[in-house]
């Protein structure tokens, strides 16, 4: 029964933009749907969340978050992310669409895998892991159905970072989110997660791959977890006899219960495995394990670094339980009639002229069905995968599979290592008859560029320069300079001439204009201190308000920057003008002691001075004050007490 017609989506446009058109997979977060981008008319994959977690507005901008980072992150073995949004309700991520199958069908149709098959499935895997590793990624969730195999051959990773973006281990029901079997230990006991998660994952995906089944099982989830925190992972040739030793060691050294004893990520854990394929011989690379389905369904023969999926791949015959329409699809090879020699009528004995009769025309079919085959298909073979293979290692492959070099192009590439292959045409896996030729194109690595010389320039136009160039204008930081004119570059960092990655930023100095020591104006009258102020090369401002102060109403109160202090030439100076001292009452203090006289005009803000005279020498009686009691002077002048 085909459940995409109950779907509701199925039919829909959401955002106005992208048809669903059919379901893919359902899985513990989001349903996938192929659907159609109707304004790029392209075929691509529609991640939808399911509503119970859309509700979630935490989870929603966690989801979001991790989706846009997600989004930079371009290496060609990682599914990318094209757009984000909502429609109401559904909340959903478009993503490449990879035609072909998850490396869980190919586990399904062929058991084990042959070492070779194995690692050439692996090697990508690790290559889009450790590129996001040094990102910052972390997967969470690696295992078999999230490593796509297209039909081009191509291995790609899915689901980079949705997991991350929710806990280990649920608020409400407290179930693993995830797939048990390819849980960390560490991911069991505290929910932490770093990059040794996703290697530990690895190595159980390469057990599985090398053995056709997973390393820990049991009745019930948590028997499964708990081998993973009590049990380590076996040795891959202990199910399988005959697997060379460093296979056992590369799945012992990725799979450690104790993090601290796998590679630090998956870059650490790829290095390994090249180390431990270069130690390997042909015959023990294409060893088919006896765990694969049957001789028919090996992959001995195939040199080639991907199982690309394939409607005559055999598959076996159902079992109890099994789909009965699933007869439908046993290839010839499967469907023997059963019938037993004994059970067969004895054959008749011919004439001679029967059987010279019958040779002619089996032959005859043989010869008009050999040139069938060759018209159809025996003159064509495939481009082989070539993607991230050195240009030698390119021309071997190519010259295996009967085909030539048309052209060698080189283009640079931020992702791709420098000479190795960043694309081919035909893509691989393309039909192309034998003998033709392969145009292939070389990464020469990231694009330099040249830092410009833009020393003297305006500001503005040195940025358009930069941004013209392929760079980006970094951070500008201002400085006098007796030489270069205000708002000009005084210099960039790194220097000029040097080679740069293009879209680096370029940090600039840019000029004050030449030092001024700014003149001190205070008390000065408005008329003086703009003088003054216009002599140095400064520019004047009044500010608005005016302030009480010691100096006389109109004459300059205070001063930004004050005087002295460093500023370039054309700086603006602020100037605050006062509105007079402030005037408070004086207190009497006359027939006051000294002591008690001092005290009392200190605390009204007054400076005293005392007057003794020869009779006052010996007295301590205030006879008289300069300004009378009851009267107003300015805060903070002096008052003279007169002692006899």
């Amino acid at each position: 029964m085909d459940t995409t017609l109950q779907d509701p989506l199925v039919g829909q446009v959401l955002d106005g933009r992208y048809r669903v058109d059919a379901r893919i997979a359902v899985g513990g977060m989001a349903t996938v749907y192929r659907a159609l981008d109707t304004r790029l008319d392209r075929v691509l994959a529609l991640k939808v969340m399911h509503p119970s977690l859309a509700a979630d507005g935490s989870f929603v901008e966690r989801f979001i978050r991790e989706a846009k980072s997600v989004a930079r992150l371009a290496h060609p073995n990682v599914v990318q992310v094209f757009d984000q949004g909502t429609d109401g309700s559904y909340v959903y991520l478009a993503m490449e669409y990879v035609a072909g199958c998850t490396l869980r069908d190919v586990l399904r149709e062929r058991g084990a895998l042959a070492p070779r098959a194995a690692l050439d499935i692996l090697e990508p895997v690790l290559a889009a892991l450790g590129a996001a590793h040094r990102a910052g990624f972390v997967h969470r969730d690696m295992k078999p159905e999230n490593v796509l195999i297209g039909d081009d051959g191509r291995v790609k990773v899915a689901d980079f970072g949705l997991v991350r973006s929710v806990d280990t281990v649920t608020s409400t029901t407290g179930s693993i989110l995830g797939t048990v079997s390819y849980l960390a230990p560490e991911q069991i006991e505290s929910g932490t997660a770093d990059p040794r998660v996703d290697v530990y994952a690895c190595g159980v995906v390469l057990y599985e791959m090398l053995t056709g089944g997973k390393p820990h099982r049991g009745e019930s989830p948590a028997q499964v977890l708990y081998q993973h925190l009590h049990e380590d992972v076996p040795a891959p040739s202990a199910a399988v006899p005959g697997l060379p030793a460093a296979l056992d060691e590369l799945v012992a050294a990725a799979a450690a219960r104790t993090p601290g004893a796998r590679p630090q990520d998956a870059v650490a854990l790829l290095a390994l495995l090249r180390g431990a394929r270069a130690a390997l011989g042909a015959e023990q690379l294409d060893r088919v394990p006896p765990q694969a389905l049957s001789a028919e369904h090996s992959n001995a023969g195939d040199r080639t670094s991907v199982i690309p999926r394939s409607l005559t791949v055999p598959r076996p015959l159902p079992v109890d339980g099994d789909d009965p329409q699933a007869a439908l699809h046993r290839t010839s090879r499967l469907e023997s009639a059963g019938v037993t020699s004994a059970d067969a009528p004895a054959p008749r004995r011919r004439p001679r002229r029967a059987l010279v009769t019958v040779i002619a025309a089996v032959l005859l079919v043989l010869g008009t069905g050999a040139g069938v085959w060759y018209i159809n298909s025996g003159q064509f073979t495939k481009v082989p995968p070539l993607l991230a293979k050195s240009e030698a290692q390119a021309r071997q492959r190519l010259s295996a599979a009967g085909l030539d070099v048309r052209q060698v192009r080189h283009a640079y590439s931020d992702t791709v290592a420098r000479g190795t292959v960043i694309s081919t045409d035909p893509t691989p896996g393309a039909r192309i008859r034998s003998n033709d030729a392969v145009t292939l194109t070389v990464s020469d690595g990231p694009e330099t560029v040249r830092v410009p010389d833009v020393r003297g320039e305006r500001l503005e136009a040195a940025r358009a320069r930069l941004r013209k160039q392929g760079l980006e204008p970094g951070m500008v930081t201002r400085r006098f300079s007796d030489s270069v004119q205000r708002g000009s570059v005084i210099g960039t960092d790194p220097a000029a001439g040097t080679d740069r990655r293009a879209g680096s930023a370029i940090a600039l100095t840019v000029s004050k204009g030449a030092p001024v020591d700014v003149p001190d104006v205070t008390g000065e009258s408005l008329d003086e201190a703009r003088s003054d102020l216009t002599d140095a090369g400064l520019k004047v401002r009044v500010a608005p308000g005016q302030v009480t102060s010691e100096f006389d109403r109109g004459q300059v109160a205070r001063q930004t920057p004050a005087g002295a202090a460093p500023a370039a030439t054309g700086d603006t100076v602020t100037l605050t003008l006062s509105k007079g001292p402030e005037t408070v009452q004086v207190p009497d203090v006359t027939g006051d002691s000294v002591d008690d006289a001092k005290k009392a005009l200190q605390d009204a803000g007054f400076k005293v001075e005392e007057d003794r005279g020869f009779l006052g020498l010996f007295g301590d009686t205030v006879k008289r004050q300069s300004v009378e009691g009851g009267q107003r002077a300015p805060k903070g002048s002096t008052i003279t007490i007169t002692i006899r």
